[in-house]
């Protein structure tokens, strides 16, 4: 499977930080404006709609359509794992349905003074069985920019 990895030194305290990714409004804010992200429906480990906070079972249904072209692409997220501590946190989100084979999205924040390092790491393999995992490295081509766009958003909006 391959791996994407990206980490970045936001001068903003961990619980800003960790407060700002454990929300759906976070969500939206890094998503890059060409992807066209709709949020379809969020839904808590207990089924309660719209939680304030994006909780280990909380699902995302959302659906994108980069650049506006071609059909609108539904992804199906879930936080599998959630955990926290005062100098650290991280949480993980796996699709469950959507345009990759699959894809584990780890993101870990640790204090550092005042400041705060992320840690983005996603696993990730395209559809299409043995050619998907051979090309699937090359999608970094893509994964680039919208991550380096998410971490300078995180960076202008905590900074």
């Amino acid at each position: 499977m391959a791996t994407y990895s990206r980490l970045t030194r936001v001068d903003a305290p961990l619980s800003d930080v960790w407060d700002f990714h454990s929300r759906i409004s976070g969500l939206k804010a890094l998503t890059p404006d060409w992807m066209n992200l709709r949020i379809e429906a969020v839904t808590g480990p207990d089924g309660e709609p719209s939680p304030e906070i994006l909780t280990e079972g909380s699902e995302i249904q959302m659906s994108m359509q980069p650049f506006g072209v071609a059909p609108r692409q539904e992804w199906t997220s879930v936080i599998t794992e959630r955990e926290e501590s005062d100098d650290r946190a991280m949480f993980r989100d796996e699709m469950r349905g959507g345009p990759f084979a699959t894809w584990v999205h780890t993101h870990r924040f640790v204090a550092d003074g005042g400041e705060t390092v992320i840690d983005d790491e996603v696993e990730y393999e395209l559809p299409g069985g043995g050619l998907g995992r051979s090309i699937s490295p090359l999608a970094v081509v893509g994964f680039e920019p919208m991550f380096r766009g998410r971490h300078r958003k995180t960076k202008a909006v905590l900074e």
